[in-house]
């Protein structure tokens, strides 16, 4: 059984999507829609940008969107996918691609997120932390008894999580969990401190935008980041996309649900190959594969 997964923010790099454009009257048809959609050329700075440029926020979560969607909607083969899955941003891929969201329903929605979340980050500085190989429980653990908003905002597999808060919460947290025996703790260059309570102005902002926008029922079911649980009502769809700002990603949750739901071979579809290693650690018995 095939599970199509999107990835999120991070795995973007300038050029992506290119030679879709150049080569397939669909997806420059597609691109070209999403420039007039947004009222700017994005395209101009996904090809011919720097990295700097598709750093920012509100550029790289659109850019990430339009890339994994219009792969996904150019595939040679018929997806006809069993079940989806997106990390984080992913999950509007996710929904776009499944039907619940339209395509520019879908890309107003990720544009707004990442305006949402830049003004959000203003706000106080934060940032994250990724760990390497403890436990959940501890980091939990370590997490709560820390003063300042520390929480661990990504589950993504065992011996991997990335925690999230204010600047000076994270730099405690990185001491006491090095000394609880985390093989790694390594800041990351993110201008704030995404799925935790500081991105509740944020969700706040979004949850406007989510609830005037049409859901429709996917044509299959969609394994969402706040419970890692199939889900296909639109109602909870959209209660769950409102959630997921300030909640953490259960990516290793998704995973290994999507596995009891009969999936066998997760094909990634979108820049990058993160989530390709991330489930190869989560189950070395399912076969993964990406389109990009």
């Amino acid at each position: 059984m095939k599970a199509y997964v999107f990835p999120g923010q991070g795995s973007q790099f300038v050029g992506m999507g290119k030679p879709l454009y150049d080569n397939n009257p669909k997806a420059k048809e597609l691109f070209e829609k999403a420039n007039e959609i947004l009222g700017f050329r994005i395209t101009d700075i996904i090809f011919n940008g720097t990295d700097e440029d598709l750093k920012q926020t509100k550029v790289t979560q659109p850019s990430i969107f339009l890339h994994s969607v219009i792969t996904y909607l150019c595939l040679d083969e018929d997806p006809e996918p069993a079940m989806v899955a997106g990390h984080s941003l992913g999950e509007f891929s996710a929904l776009t691609v499944a039907g619940a969201l339209s395509f520019e329903d879908g890309l107003k929605l990720v544009y707004k997120r990442a305006l949402a979340m830049q003004k959000a980050c203003e706000i106080k500085p934060s940032t994250m932390a990724a760990v390497l190989n403890l436990d959940f429980e501890t980091i939990d653990k370590i997490c709560s008894q820390i003063d300042d908003i520390v929480v661990a905002a990504n589950y993504n597999s065992p011996g991997q999580v990335v925690i999230s808060g204010t600047n000076s919460g994270i730099d405690i947290a990185m001491e006491k969990l090095k000394e609880a025996g985390a093989k790694r703790v390594i800041k990351l260059p993110v201008g704030g401190a995404f799925h935790s309570p500081l991105m509740e102005p944020a969700k706040e902002e979004l949850s406007i935008a989510i609830n005037q926008t049409h859901f429709n029922t996917p044509i299959c079911p969609v394994f969402q980041n706040v419970d890692g649980m199939p889900h296909t009502e639109p109602e909870t769809i959209r209660e769950n996309l409102i959630k997921q700002l300030t909640s953490p990603v259960r990516w290793t949750d998704c995973v290994q649900n999507m596995i009891t739901h009969g999936a066998k071979h997760f094909i990634e579809v979108g820049p990058g190959n993160v989530l390709q290693g991330l489930i190869t650690k989560i189950d070395r018995n399912v076969s993964v594969e990406g389109r990009s």
